[in-house]
């Protein structure tokens, strides 16, 4: 069983209605023994990091889904839910994320060169490839996902961006390392190639 975190920040349904679509077995909770007896981890977000972090910790949930993380259970973050994997995010005054990779969180910025691009980056977008996690089997590179947000992670950790995108700037639009798969696109609107993914999740959770 796939346990998707509900932290009462939107967009859950869309999410779980996208696993059920390749026969995963899923839950939505915000239950701590639940998400413990899982066999992965997905979290998905639309709003703020700020809220986000403290949601998760209200519910008893953030220590509990970094040590879950720790053990070697598969996570998919998605949108904000690859956000808070950073040490620190910009949105509204610095705020701590989960620190598991070194690096803050940006707002778009654009000089004259970019005034045309609006933020939020919203809509559909290339990613390409610096390696394939094994949930994107079969995804060809430059592949088109959607994309809505607002805040960015660079690309400097060279050892967990597997791809990137730009608008404007180049971002990490896919971080992989070991059990820990997130995306800043949202496979959940993307089409026949984000449910390909939530499918690629959900054989590694079969498999775990």
């Amino acid at each position: 069983m796939i346990a998707i975190v509900d932290y009462g920040m939107g967009n859950i349904r869309s999410v779980e209605k996208g696993f059920l679509r390749v026969g995963a077995d899923v839950v939505v909770t915000d239950n701590p023994a639940v998400i413990s007896n899982s066999k992965g981890i997905v979290l998905p977000g639309v709003g703020a990091f700020r809220d986000c972090m403290a949601n998760l910790e209200r519910l008893d949930l953030l220590e509990l889904i970094i040590n879950e993380i720790g053990k070697g259970k598969p996570y998919l973050g998605i949108c904000l839910g690859l956000q808070i994997l950073f040490s620190e995010s910009e949105e509204f005054g610095l705020c701590k994320g989960m620190n598991l990779f070194p690096s803050r969180v940006r707002r778009f910025k654009f000089n004259t060169t970019h005034q045309s691009l609006k933020i939020p980056h919203m809509g559909w977008n290339n990613v390409k490839y610096n390696k394939r996690p094994p949930i994107f089997d079969e995804i060809p590179d430059n592949s088109y996902f959607y994309f809505v947000h607002s805040y960015y992670v660079s690309t400097e950790n060279k050892d967990i961006v597997a791809a990137t995108t730009n608008y404007g700037v180049d971002f990490a639009s896919v971080v992989w390392k070991d059990n820990i798969f997130a995306t800043q696109f949202h496979p959940e609107k993307s089409q026949q190639l984000g449910i390909r993914v939530l499918k690629g999740f959900n054989k590694i959770c079969e498999h775990h």
